[in-house]
Formats: C-alpha cells, sequence, structure tokens
C-alpha cells in the first residue's frame, strides 16, 4: 500500500458481504459521494478531495484502522474482537446487529457451558472462541473452519459450533439450537488512535455526518398552513422534536405556517388529526439528515 498525503484521510470500508451496500448507503446519504469505484477497484475519490475510501475485506479493516493503513473505518465489532485489534470505537451505526452464539444438535444433551468440556468447537472466529471458553474456564479444542459452519457437527468434524446468528432462523434450519450467547455485534465506525488527534477535526466531521443519517432514519418533516386561532389545537396534536415550529404567512396575517419532525409511523395517523382540525397545504417529506 503506497503512503498517503499527510492531509489526506482514508475510509476503509468492505469491498463485500452484508453489510457493505448498507455502509456505503449511508455514507451516500451522509453527503460524502463517492466519485468512483467498484469490485475490483481498491481506493476511490469522494467528493471531498480530503477523504478517500479504501475497499479491502471486513476483517482486515481493523487492523488496517490499528496499523494506520487507513485513519478510520466501518466494520463489525466482532471483526473487532476477533482481530484483536486496538482502535478507538467512535461511533454504533445500529446495522448490521447479530449475536455470536454457542449452538449444538438438537438431538444432543448438551444443556450448559461446562458439558462442552474436552470437545471440539467449529467456528469461524477462532480468537473470540478461545478466549471465552478460556474466561469461562472450559478446556475446548477448536476447529476453525471458512463457510458452511452449520453443517460441522453433522459432519462429525465438530461437536458444537459458535457462529454469527441474526434471527436464528439458519441455526434451526439445520437443526441447531441456542446454548448460550458468546458475543453481541453491530456495524461500528472505528478510528487509528493516533489519526484521531492528527485529524481530529476532520474525523469528527464524517462522525458527525454518518450520525446525522442515523438521527434522521424514520423520520418525515410535516408543514401546513394554520389559522391562528386554531394553533393551540395543532399545538397539542404535534409536539415535534421540542415543539412545532411556528412561522407567519407573509401572503395572509390570518395564516401561520407549522413545521414539525415526527416519526414517519404516526404520518398516517397525524395526516388525518391536523386536517380536522382545519390545516391545509399540507406537505410531508422525507428526512436525509437531522442533526439535533
Amino acid at each position: 500500500m503506497s503512503s498517503k498525503p499527510s492531509d489526506l484521510i482514508r475510509l476503509a470500508i468492505p469491498n463485500k458481504g452484508r453489510i457493505a451496500d448498507p455502509i456505503a448507503d449511508i455514507i451516500e446519504k451522509s453527503g460524502l459521494h463517492i466519485h468512483s469505484g467498484g469490485d475490483r477497484q481498491l481506493i476511490a475519490k469522494t467528493v471531498d478531495p480530503h477523504i478517500e475510501i479504501l475497499y479491502v475485506r471486513p476483517i482486515d479493516i481493523p487492523e488496517y484502522v490499528a496499523q494506520g493503513v487507513a485513519d478510520i473505518g466501518i466494520t463489525g465489532l466482532d471483526m473487532v474482537a476477533e482481530r484483536g485489534s486496538d482502535v478507538v470505537e467512535l461511533l454504533d451505526l445500529r446495522m448490521g446487529k447479530a449475536r455470536l452464539v454457542i449452538a449444538v444438535p438438537d438431538e444432543s444433551e448438551y444443556a450448559m457451558l461446562q458439558d462442552l468440556r474436552g470437545r471440539k468447537i467449529a467456528t469461524e472466529f477462532p480468537g473470540i472462541t478461545r478466549s471465552f471458553f478460556r474466561e469461562h474456564g472450559v478446556d475446548v479444542s477448536i476447529v476453525s473452519v471458512s463457510g458452511a459452519c452449520e453443517a460441522a457437527p453433522h459432519l462429525g468434524i465438530a461437536d458444537a459450533i459458535v457462529d454469527l446468528t441474526s434471527s436464528g432462523t439458519t441455526l434451526k434450519t439445520n437443526h441447531l439450537r441456542i446454548l448460550q450467547d458468546v458475543f453481541h455485534s453491530s456495524t461500528w465506525l472505528i478510528a487509528n488512535r493516533r489519526s484521531l488527534v492528527d485529524h481530529a477535526e476532520k474525523i469528527d466531521e464524517i462522525s458527525l455526518a454518518l450520525e446525522s443519517v442515523l438521527s434522521a432514519k424514520g423520520q418525515c418533516y410535516l408543514m401546513m398552513n394554520i389559522r391562528r386561532d386554531q394553533l393551540d389545537e395543532i399545538r397539542s396534536i404535534l409536539p415535534g422534536l421540542s415543539g412545532p415550529t411556528v412561522m407567519e404567512v407573509a401572503s395572509d396575517e390570518n395564516l401561520v405556517a407549522v413545521h414539525a419532525v415526527v416519526a414517519e409511523e404516526r404520518i398516517y395517523q397525524l395526516i388525518n388529526l391536523v386536517k380536522r382540525a382545519g390545516a391545509k397545504d399540507i406537505l410531508v417529506m422525507d428526512v436525509q439528515r437531522m442533526i439535533p
């Protein structure tokens, strides 16, 4: 990897995998538009000439950030824990939530963690698994596998597995039951410790941009006109974030414009309520970014 200019921030994101597209989407919505990039491209430019994107495997992102190849990165906490990388966790992006669990065959007699003493455990996360069993004083043999972890017990490769699950459906399909949780993961923005000192302002700018997208999720902007004498009723209907914003309407002194940010799930009901209260010229807009 070639060195980069000292004033350039490099953001490492997954080049593939289940969280790659959602991460690219949140970056786009944050306003940090990616000018170029693709499946075969390692580095891409963004709308900000001081920020570039580095596409790498999710499992490699923690160490790329820890070593300073990238200043910041976005990946799952499970990847950070597995690598044991020395990074700073900046922001939970609240996506890619999953649990790393111990699962055993439905027909097995294993009922508690201690029952697995001396048994073989198949996993794609040998680091986390080894640490977990060591902390609980249970001696096991770790079998590292790559993919199709659920099949390991049925093939005789292992007695149990440690694998990621979000809904548990795949485990049930493979006749496995969860014995115990090992680790809870979600997708985070992480940073290199030195970069946080050298590029504090720019990294804060990126973090705020991403956080503004998260804050806007599930929110709508509701606008309407209402007669002044009906304003109290509208206020009682629309609490908003800090109460609705009321503005003068230049063309009619008897009207005021009312704006409020409301939860998307309430829009269907609210439109009917404000309409009955006398509101007109009602407009609903998506909120792309929101900074409280």
